[in-house]
């Protein structure tokens, strides 16, 4: 029988989301969460971490097309890449596309949530055999921390800042990510919605924004997140994500079915009152 998934925000407030399933494929306890795949009449597998909805299989690509494509199309030679996080395979399936990486490391604390993606997600989990790649099953801010001068792209694919992800909000977790970077390096961290989490992104925003020389906050369309929205900070050593944006690079891109270099440029137009709260941080 069918049954509704329901992922409370803010109950006090009146919001939640509910989506129809049809069966619970697998639920799983880790030393960190729980971890479930839920299978939906229209979104197919939900990969669901305590409650709260990773992906959806319909919609995964707007979500890890942005946070690869958007900093991979603007640096030229991203040839050493991390992902923090993301141990679905999704990100990491879009930084392969791309012929001039030539390393990726994946850091994820939950080796589980791997596990479960080989099982139930083999389209993104397929990521994992390339030869570029290695996994690294540990606290990213510490992995990170232990870094210097190394990455030229570092893409946080983290869950919303509670523990254990918390860590990857902070001012100290943004002048790691610095020090790991090459000099002329970019990173992308996951940054919640402008529409429901605007006091988180401009906390980041006053901290990142000095650490970086290049800031700037864009957005993807998941039907599946709180508002139907997810941001993204861009922090870049140099490159500017709509000035140095490389146009023949990011049209050549294969497989991709929510990006493209009009998407790129839109994605970081943002509506008047989220440019006046961000003007009012960033001058």
């Amino acid at each position: 029988m069918s049954f509704w998934f329901e992922e409370p925000l803010e109950t006090e407030l009146g919001r939640t989301l509910k989506i129809r399933c049809s069966r619970r494929l697998a639920e799983i306890k880790s030393p960190f969460q729980t971890i479930e795949v839920l299978e939906s009449d229209y979104f197919g597998r939900i990969l669901v971490h305590d409650k709260v909805i990773m992906l959806t299989a319909r919609d995964e690509r707007n979500y890890h097309e942005m946070i690869a494509q958007v900093p991979l199309n603007v640096h030229p030679q991203p040839s050493r890449v991390l992902i923090i996080g993301g141990g679905d395979g999704g990100t990491l399936r879009e930084v392969l596309k791309h012929s001039r990486v030539e390393s990726a490391h994946l850091c994820e604390l939950d080796e589980q949530v791997v596990e479960v993606s080989r099982r139930y997600f083999p389209k993104l989990s397929a990521s994992f055999s390339d030869p570029r790649v290695t996994l690294f099953f540990q606290d990213g801010a510490a992995f990170v921390a232990e870094k210097e001068d190394y990455y030229d792209l570092i893409i946080v694919d983290s869950s919303d800042p509670e523990s254990p992800a918390e860590a990857l909000f902070d001012r100290n977790f943004y002048e790691n990510l610095h020090r790991a970077l090459r000099p002329d390096g970019i990173a992308v961290t996951q940054s919640e919605s402008f529409i429901f989490n605007l006091d988180l992104l401009t906390s980041i925003a006053s901290f990142a924004s000095r650490i970086f020389p290049v800031y700037d906050y864009y957005y993807a369309l998941v039907p599946s997140y709180p508002s139907g929205i997810i941001g993204f900070s861009f922090c870049s050593k140099q490159r500017h994500p709509l000035n140095d944006m490389l146009e023949e690079k990011a049209a050549c891109v294969p497989g991709l079915t929510y990006y493209n270099r009009e998407i790129h440029r839109a994605a970081f137009q943002l509506p008047a009152y989220a440019v006046e709260a961000l003007g009012r941080i960033l001058g």
